[in-house]
């Protein structure tokens, strides 16, 4: 045979071999591919693997209780009661709050799928798991959370409350920042045109599911054209304490808040020739700044202190008194129900009651009443001593850090200086975490 013939007869070999052999590596790598699709996820939430179990979900309804909840998925009272015993060490099963989630992971292994874990969420983060294996285990645990920081911006035509709603935003920005600037801005005389900046974080479980706001960085408040700075820092790690500081390093806070309950209005001031139309309108000295407030608005210690009483009694109706100190004192009247009890230890801005209409009083509100050296006086007209600023030897460490927050603080536009573009994405942003927002309470 001519060497020309079996060289193309060789190449034909070639050729068709080839060709037979490609498509079963495609074959095999179609093969390979769509068994790697296929290769199962083990879901893991509050460090069990769910595939393990039957994962019953529900809420804590009205009369429910730990007792029934277990006896409704099939556990014997002999072994509620152990596991009870075994828990109330470390969980109060009384705690149970209606509307709350509760998780049982349920055994596959018998018809009965009996509970074998009980895990309560009393709020979007934290969580108690309650184990019933060999010995009853309480673990407690948190949800792994990140926090995106984000600035807001606006020029106040009603309140500082109305104006972040307008924005979509959080009303807790607007509780927080009245804490920061309790004493530097008189939020009952806040101005139409008065500006503000904030950074601040919020809080995202498993990246995407909104659980409210963190903390405030940093913020800016413009009142009567007077400039307030205020930056978060901490002056010391070992005890974790933090306060807000100005850019020159002098702390915010006052040893008193200016009033018990936020967001309230000022009714009636510490007036010695008041008339009282409860009275007959005859003249009586009123020796306390009435601070009016719906019923059930949480009243606040203004300052850190002993409370000395707590009772009802009189015209007082529900009260509570919290010495402060050798010199100060306050009390607070007519509340619908007292949180603290004699001898307990409150901090500033701790609950201490609830506002009611309790003794001798014509509407909801609370009395304070303010006690200077054993003589009532009106603390709206007292040299109150300041909270302590930054040591010497941390201030050139804090004047370090909040230089470049500053910056970006300054940055910040108000809503008139953004363009058309920027209004349209963050109107957009706004009203998508404010429906995250809603779903998450």
């Amino acid at each position: 045979m001519p060497k020309n013939v079996v060289a193309l007869l060789l190449m034909v070999f070639i050729a068709m071999t080839s060709c037979k052999d490609e498509p079963k590596k495609e074959v095999k790598e179609a093969s390979t591919l769509k068994t790697e699709e296929l290769k199962p996820v083990e879901v893991k939430e509050f460090g069990y693997t769910l595939k393990n179990y039957l994962v019953v979900r529900d809420t804590i309804k009205v009369g429910d209780s730990f007792g029934e909840i277990l006896q409704r998925n099939n556990l014997e009272y002999p072994q509620i009661y152990n596991i009870v015993e075994g828990a109330k060490d470390s969980f109060d099963i009384a705690s149970l709050q209606v509307g709350k989630p509760y998780t049982l992971l349920c055994t596959k292994e018998d018809s009965l799928q009996r509970p074998k874990c009980f895990i309560y969420q009393p709020n979007s983060i934290d969580y108690v798991v309650v184990d019933f294996a060999d010995s009853t285990l309480v673990k407690k645990g948190k949800k792994k959370v990140k926090l995106v920081e984000r600035e807001a911006s606006g020029v106040i035509n009603n309140s500082l409350y109305v104006t972040l709603q307008d924005q979509g935003l959080s009303p807790i920005v607007a509780y927080k920042m009245s804490d920061i600037y309790a004493w530097t801005v008189d939020f009952f005389r806040i101005q139409k045109g008065d500006r503000f900046k904030v950074i601040f974080t919020e809080k995202y479980i498993d990246d995407s599911i909104y659980a409210g706001i963190d903390k405030i960085k940093a913020a800016y408040f413009e009142h009567k054209g007077e400039s307030f700075y205020s930056f978060r820092y901490e002056t010391d790690s070992t005890k974790h304490i933090i306060d807000y500081f100005d850019e020159n390093a002098k702390n915010l806070r006052r040893a008193f808040l200016k009033a018990p309950v936020q967001f309230s209005r000022i009714s009636s001031r510490y007036n010695l020739n008041r008339r009282i139309a409860y009275y007959g309108n005859r003249v009586r000295p009123h020796k306390g700044t009435d601070f009016a407030a719906p019923i059930g608005t949480p009243i606040l210690s203004t300052a850190n202190g002993t409370v000395i009483e707590s009772a009802r009694r009189g015209g007082n109706g529900n009260y509570v008194k919290v010495k402060h100190n050798g010199t100060y004192t306050t009390q607070y009247l007519h509340m619908k129900k007292r949180k603290v009890h004699v001898g307990d230890y409150v901090k500033q801005g701790d609950v201490i009651g609830w506002v009611g209409m309790t003794g001798n009083t014509s509407g909801p509100h609370v009395c304070y009443r303010f006690w200077k050296n054993g003589r009532q006086v009106d603390p709206f007209k007292q040299d109150l001593p300041k909270a302590e600023p930054i040591g010497d030897s941390l201030k050139v460490k804090y004047l370090d850090y909040i230089q470049p927050i500053k910056h970006q603080l300054d940055a910040i536009v108000y809503p008139s200086e953004k363009t058309s573009d920027e209004e349209e994405f963050l109107t957009e942003l706004n009203q998508q975490n404010a429906i995250s927002d809603n779903q998450s309470n």
